[in-house]
């Protein structure tokens, strides 16, 4: 068995293990309201296991290719990193080559955590209109986002095939992300509903299924005896088809931005995972906070444009010698920004008459 296999292995073992602990299947159970301390206490795990993994990445990144001899480590080069140079040094290319493997890693989350605030919008609109209690929303966006994952792996592999097949649809992607920041940049969205009838995974689901029409508690499935013991999905059921449907629809946004930064479906992969398995807790966290940020939903329009932008010139930018690292900086100072800016200066409210 290649180090490869082994380490995906382990890697599939420890994620499951901490979701279900955050889930609460050794303790008192998922179905509770989650207070802002707890949000903060698993928000802050989800973080430092991510930055732990990216210091594991600099030590152990050759395990992700088993790049084990110079031959295997030039074919990935070849593959995946095209403009990376290395050191004839085996020891010393290894280094390098961990040392950007790293780099993209984290530079990757950072994009897909921060795009995942915009999700955070869409989730307390989903909830509030198909009227999920409180209690259930843990639930739900755990089994939601678990579901998510596996739609994004498919994904993002498939783009990396097209990216290795097709290098002109890195422009069309660059384009789409551009448009796309533009269009949060000068489209006002505070109006926007969800037709709870006529959504489209309530359509599919309804195709499919047998829809029960009330909330059943925290079952998502029930067995109706007044309908030949039929077995039933629980609208809570259907809640999480749209949440893991919507953020498919994000992740046409977030991956490609990914693809930007690296062209390793790996990398690309493992920064999806840790980003998308924080965003239950950051739900939590920042749900009854988000308002003070205000200018956020802004500065991640100016984000997608940028790396919109930095995909359709990218030819370019690596002839003046911008790298990953200036990437990086780029991204932080946008975002930094935009939270710096919100909090220093908050929009006035209306005065409310006597």
């Amino acid at each position: 068995m290649s180090n490869e296999v082994i380490f995906f292995a382990g890697f599939a073992v420890f994620v499951i293990f901490v979701m279900m602990l955050d889930l609460g299947a050794f303790s008192k159970g998922d179905s509770h309201v989650v207070k802002f301390k707890e949000a903060a206490i698993w928000s802050a795990i989800w973080v430092a296991l991510a930055v732990g993994f990216y210091f594991f990445l600099r030590q152990y990144g050759y395990f992700i290719h088993d790049v084990s001899t110079p031959e295997a480590l030039e074919a990935v080069r070849v593959k995946y990193y095209a403009t990376l140079s290395l050191p004839d040094n085996y020891t010393a290319a290894i280094q390098k080559f961990e040392a950007n493997m790293a780099l993209e890693y984290i530079t990757g989350y950072l994009v897909e955590y921060s795009l995942s605030v915009d999700n955070i919008f869409v989730f307390i609109l989903i909830f509030n209109s198909f009227g999920v209690r409180e209690k259930h929303y843990k639930k739900v966006l755990v089994w939601g986002i678990l579901g998510s994952i596996v739609l994004r792996f498919i994904f993002i592999f498939l783009g990396a095939a097209l990216i290795q097949q097709f290098g002109w649809i890195l422009y069309v992607f660059g384009a789409f992300l551009a448009y796309t920041g533009l269009k949060i940049l000068f489209t006002n969205d505070e109006d926007e509903e969800i037709d709870t009838k006529n959504h489209p995974a309530v359509k599919v689901t309804s195709r499919f299924f047998n829809v029960y029409e009330k909330y059943v508690a925290d079952n998502f499935f029930i067995k109706n005896k007044y309908k030949s013991n039929k077995i039933f999905v629980t609208p809570l059921f259907v809640v999480i088809i749209v949440i893991a449907f919507t953020d498919v629809i994000f992740a046409v946004d977030s991956i490609p931005a990914i693809f930007s930064i690296t062209k390793d479906p790996y990398i690309v992969f493992f920064s999806n995972v840790f980003a998308i398995m924080g965003l239950r807790s950051m739900f939590f966290f920042l749900v009854n906070i988000i308002d003070m940020f205000v200018y956020l939903k802004y500065g991640l329009g100016v984000l997608l444009t940028f790396i919109g932008v930095k995909m359709l010139i990218h030819s370019y930018l690596e002839e003046w010698g911008f790298t990953n690292v200036h990437s990086l900086l780029v991204i932080v100072g946008i975002l930094a920004i935009s939270v710096i800016a919100s909090l220093m200066f908050p929009p006035k409210t209306a005065e409310v008459k006597a």
